[in-house]
């Protein structure tokens, strides 16, 4: 059985397998991150690229950063949400931004923030779910978005960059929006120029067409991702993979931590962001019952699943175990109160996660 078929599977197996099989695939995701390989590839690419890169995006699994511009596990830290709805006025939220921006700062470094929305050019329902698949919608909240990043960091961008970034996910091909009201659909620049002719030199010359602002150093670490986008778009376009259409949803994960989770139409991540964290439960919630009422998955249960990063022992790490064991007691008590129907069937697993190494600890009941 090849891995897409154990993936398109596994939505229809009973829930203690699917369980057993997504606890699998997080120890598979640490083992990665932490070989050697994976390790000196970071180590190499930070030398050569120190731009600390931020990217704000919805929960789908589809939205793999890494994956699509062929960047090193690691170097681009997400930021992921229900539908790709974030406020900066959000205290969390602000906080962590903000403390990420100081970090990289006091580092010498610059930081890039991408800005993403997603959609389908194939077929609209296959765009985000968060906005009823209406690209315009998701594209005028990124906006929105990096409006409030230059509030929050100036307007200048010498320090900070917010770029408005469109992920088609046909192709998984990026879409850069500048200022200005141009973009650069690097599925197009596929089309006109192979990847062997797409150097640097050309891409350079774009891009500061498109963003006289962007620092050197920012557009000069922008550039192996964009140039990577374009060698994964023509990979696509070679090969024979199957569109996710439905949704399938079987998890909800509320916290941080689930970068393992980049399987399409598998989890619904509900960021710890939000002060109105019921609001996007109870749509979570709501979407699984329709994909049982719907078959298009079992109706034996799903999987509430709640995880806290730390770096340290100690006090970090009895924090990420105190704050874990709050969210899923409040995402339950969410289900319980609105979805009595499904709470019967509802399996709790609380978690922390060890920031170095991305291992999922599963926390004693």
């Amino acid at each position: 059985m090849t891995g897409q078929t154990l993936t398109n599977d596994i939505h229809h197996r009973p829930l203690h397998e699917r369980i057993d099989w997504l606890m699998e695939l997080s120890r598979t995701h640490s083992a990665n991150f932490c070989s050697p390989e994976s390790h000196l590839a970071r180590q190499r690419y930070l030398a050569e690229h120190d731009t600390q890169i931020v990217a704000l995006k919805c929960m789908d699994g589809r939205i793999h950063l890494p994956y699509v511009t062929r960047t090193p596990l690691g170097i681009i830290r997400p930021f992921r949400n229900l539908g790709g709805i974030f406020n900066l006025g959000w205290p969390y939220l602000g906080d962590m931004l903000t403390d990420t921006v100081q970090e990289a700062v006091s580092s010498g470094r610059r930081v890039l923030m991408i800005i993403t929305y997603h959609f389908s050019k194939g077929d609209r329902a296959r765009g985000c779910a968060g906005f009823d698949c209406n690209r315009e919608a998701a594209m005028a909240h990124a906006w929105e978005i990096r409006q409030q990043m230059e509030t929050l960091f100036g307007a200048v961008h010498q320090t900070v960059y917010p770029l408005v970034c469109g992920f088609e996910t046909d192709e998984d091909a990026l879409i850069l929006h500048s200022p200005a009201g141009q973009q650069l659909d690097l599925a197009q620049w596929a089309t006109t120029a192979s990847t062997a002719t797409a150097s640097n030199r050309q891409l350079a010359a774009t891009l500061s067409s498109l963003f006289p602002d962007m620092p050197d150093a920012i557009l000069r670490d922008l550039i192996p991702m964009v140039s990577g986008n374009i060698a994964h778009i023509a990979d696509i376009r070679h090969s024979r993979r199957e569109l996710a259409i439905e949704h399938r949803e079987w998890v909800i994960c509320v916290g941080r931590g689930f970068d393992f989770l980049h399987i399409p139409n598998l989890a619904l991540i509900i960021g710890p962001y939000s002060p109105d964290l019921s609001h996007p439960i109870r749509q979570a919630a709501g979407i699984i019952r329709a994909n049982m009422e719907n078959h298009r998955i079992p109706a034996d249960g799903f999987l509430l699943l709640s995880s806290s990063p730390y770096l340290e022992p100690g006090p970090q790490k009895a924090k990420a175990t105190l704050k874990s064991r709050f969210l899923a007691e409040f995402a339950a008590n969410v289900v319980r109160n609105d979805f009595p129907d499904l709470a019967s069937g509802m399996v709790t697993r609380t978690a922390i996660l060890n920031w170095q190494e991305r291992k999922l600890e599963i926390l004693a009941p």
